[in-house]
């Protein structure tokens, strides 16, 4: 029997800049590493690109003056309000609120308390509990998030983040009010303007705003879905998925995903002779057990892969099996009769007792997770990822 399974290998790189072309990067490197390490490819091979660097090769930035344009464009008001920023970051928010800013005289930020969408907290929870605070009911302005919470500051990054904003708007001659409630209807009392900042919960947020009353409403992810003066963009997502760049520049999330990976899938056929699939990956989706923070601030795990990573993976649970139909064997005959389990699997185990316990997540989510938690996201140097025997099972020898 075959006893190795599935092989994850961070690719190193050139240090990729604007000018590069990406397809021959990604390949030329997949080669020169499998001559290092003396390894061949596979069909059913994955190779997944980390979408900064894709987004980079794009061109795809924007500065603030863009997002200034494009907010005044959407709207003929002064005073905006900004509705469960997520995530509470300075790399993510911080220039997204500075080009708001720029285009505001007043801001209303509605945040939620004691964390944001993806779990970032404004300050330890316990104080939540100390303070015999609710927060779905109990609705606090800026003088009582202090009274109970005083200069609380982020568990990790010991960014006192309302303090932190207010400067951001300042600098920017705007006026910043907090209210901090997990309702967003409650900013309805400030103003009807309102751009909806949180992921994945967006859509829900603007329906309840809109049903409610709110007269001009957008997200983050309708600002920049056109080009402003020659600038980036995404059609999609607009600045949903982007990071800091410079100190006046943002990096979008990339938005021609689609293309480079089939053109990347041709060029290692051309390479390899191996049918082997390929993704765009960002944020993985798990949550920290000690920060509490779900990664997943992009608004998908990947924005773009063919078509052999599409569905959810299709798995017998192997000690369910041996503990139950096939509890009476052991030794050589377990391990033929499970292979032949395998076999014989129907093509789809929703709601089977076999199938309990496997996670039901799309195939892209979890070989992304997998590759972003092998990059990371310092200077580790391996943009490209190279995953093997992912689809095999204990049936292929």
């Amino acid at each position: 029997m075959k006893h190795i399974g599935t092989v994850v290998r961070g690719i190193k790189t050139p240090i990729i800049s604007k000018d590069m072309n990406l397809k021959e990067v990604v390949v030329n490197s997949l080669i020169d590493a499998s001559n290092e390490g003396n390894f061949t490819f596979n069909d059913k091979d994955v190779v997944a690109i980390t979408e900064s660097v894709v987004a980079r090769c794009e061109h795809n930035y924007v500065n603030m003056d863009d997002i200034c344009y494009d907010i005044k464009k959407k709207y003929k008001t002064n005073h905006i309000g900004l509705v469960l920023p997520t995530p509470v970051s300075r790399n993510r928010f911080s220039l997204i609120l500075k080009g708001i800013a720029r285009a505001m005289d007043k801001i209303t930020m509605l945040l939620s308390y004691p964390d944001d969408e993806v779990g970032n907290c404004l300050f330890d929870p316990n104080l939540i509990y100390e303070n015999k605070l609710n927060p779905f009911s109990d609705v606090l302005n800026e003088k009582e998030y202090r009274f109970y919470f005083k200069d609380a500051t982020h568990i990790f990054t010991g960014v006192d983040y309302i303090k932190y904003f207010r400067d951001v708007c300042e600098s920017e001659n705007c006026e910043i009010e907090y209210v901090f409630t997990t309702n967003p209807l409650e900013i309805l009392n400030y103003t009807k303007d309102v751009l909806v900042c949180n992921i994945h919960n967006r859509k829900r947020t603007k329906e309840i705003l809109k049903e409610h009353g709110a007269l001009t409403i957008y997200g983050t992810d309708d600002i920049l879905t056109e080009s402003v003066n020659g600038s980036g963009f995404n059609p999609k997502y607009g600045l949903l998925g982007s990071n800091m760049a410079t100190d006046d520049t943002l990096k979008l999330f990339p938005k021609d995903g689609e293309k480079l990976v089939y053109e990347i899938q041709e060029m290692l056929k051309e390479k390899t002779n191996k049918n082997i699939e390929v993704m765009v990956y960002g944020d993985g989706a798990f949550k920290d057990p000690v920060g509490k923070i779900w990664e997943l601030a992009d608004p998908v795990v990947s924005p773009a892969y063919t078509d052999g990573l599409k569905g959810t993976p299709n798995e017998i649970k192997l000690k369910y099996v041996s503990d139950n139909t096939l509890s009476n064997l052991r030794g050589d005959a377990l391990n033929e009769a499970m292979k032949e389990e395998i076999k014989k699997k129907e093509s789809n185990l929703v709601g089977q007792n076999k199938s309990l316990g496997t996670t039901p997540r799309r195939i892209v989510d979890l070989v992304g997770s997998l590759c972003d938690l092998t990059s990371g996201s310092g200077d580790k140097g391996t943009p490209v990822i190279l995953i093997q025997g992912y689809f095999d099972n204990y049936a292929n020898d």
